[in-house]
């Protein structure tokens, strides 16, 4: 068997070397790609008439999360990408991933959480670069990206789209801003989708999720793997799903929050909040495969080696399983108004 020799490609086209491979490569995901050019326009076409074009907006979560700290600033946090970071499909805004996850880290930093909201329903990831620039506009510690459903809806390449992922990524850590991507769904779980459209999706997705890994650790985010997140847990509860059956319900979003907050605890240098319950190196490319198959998987390059975005081919990368221990109550809620001008004329003073 002829080996490939990865030694000559640069970290950009690395994040392209995988997400071909990923797509194009040998036996039954090769004919799935040949086969798909011409099943995958109408059976998406079939699909999006049960789903139906979303129509609304999800409600909107920005504002302020837990009670002030005398002396402590607020922990500012974005949510950058699609309806997945949104939240479309729930009624309340408290049940959006943005509320879910700013009232969490308010919880468990004792710390006032201010959340930015820039995610935009059908936005791919092209449209990243525009979103960065916005909550760019005010300090930021963290931000949160979800991303990557429309790109392979819209037949985006693995190549590309992580290319664009990469450049708003590169923009927020410029600004030393810690950077969680969650990476693309496995699509073939959706229920409106039906066989070979499914199979296609799986692939598709999944390279995606592949080529995203790359691309974030590349650039000095965290990726976690959404994986199949909405595989066996959602295909045996209904109740995962929102109306439209393509998106989450409230049940379904606290899911992906819970996939995504020891990360972010993580990325923000908190110690004590979360258990590491697996822990392996692997070669990029292995551990990006790896987390793009694997719910909750979190990618990462070890430390002591050169910065992400300047190191070479065949650098290691640590995949961690993190669960937050339990026990801490329910989330934070939205800070009160009483709260909040009292927390301004302490900042004044």
């Amino acid at each position: 068997m002829k080996t490939l020799d990865l030694a000559p490609l640069r970290p950009g086209r690395r994040a392209r070397w995988v997400a071909r491979r990923a797509v194009y490569g040998g036996g039954a995901t090769g004919l799935l790609a040949a086969l798909g050019a011409g099943l995958f326009a109408a059976e998406a076409k079939l699909a999006r008439r049960t789903i139906g074009e979303p129509t609304e907006h999800a409600p909107d979560p920005a504002g302020s999360y837990g009670r002030p700290r005398r002396g402590v600033r607020p922990l500012r946090l974005a949510m950058l990408g699609d309806s997945s970071a949104a939240g479309l499909g729930v009624d309340d805004a408290a049940q959006t991933p943005g509320a879910l996850l700013a009232g969490m880290l308010a919880r468990d930093l004792d710390r006032r959480v201010e959340l930015d909201l820039q995610a935009v329903t059908g936005a791919r990831s092209k449209d990243l670069e525009i979103q960065a620039q916005r909550v760019l506009r005010h300090p930021l510690d963290v931000a949160v990206i979800l991303i990557g459903a429309n790109d392979v809806t819209h037949r985006v390449s693995p190549e590309a789209a992580a290319h664009a992922l990469g450049r708003a990524i590169a923009m927020l850590r410029a600004t030393d801003v810690e950077v969680v991507v969650g990476t693309c769904p496995d699509l073939g779980s959706v229920k409106p989708l039906m066989q070979p459209l499914r199979a296609l999706a799986r692939v598709r997705s999944r390279a995606m999720a592949q080529a995203q890994a790359v691309a974030a650790v590349e650039h000095g985010a965290l990726a976690v793997s959404l994986g199949n997140l909405l595989g066996p847990e959602f295909a045996t509860n209904p109740g995962m799903w929102g109306p439209d059956r393509f998106h989450p319900s409230p049940e379904g979003y606290a899911r992906v929050v819970d996939a995504l907050l020891p990360s972010v605890l993580e990325a923000l240098g908190v110690g004590g909040t979360t258990e590491v319950v697996g822990d392996s190196v692997q070669d990029l490319d292995v551990a990006a495969a790896v987390a793009a198959s694997t719910p909750g998987l979190e990618v990462e390059t070890l430390e002591g080696g050169e910065g992400a975005a300047s190191a070479g081919p065949g650098r290691l990368a640590r995949l961690r399983r993190r669960v937050p221990i339990v026990g801490r109550g329910a989330p934070a809620g939205p800070t009160s108004p009483e709260d909040l001008a009292s927390d301004e004329e302490t900042d004044e003073r």
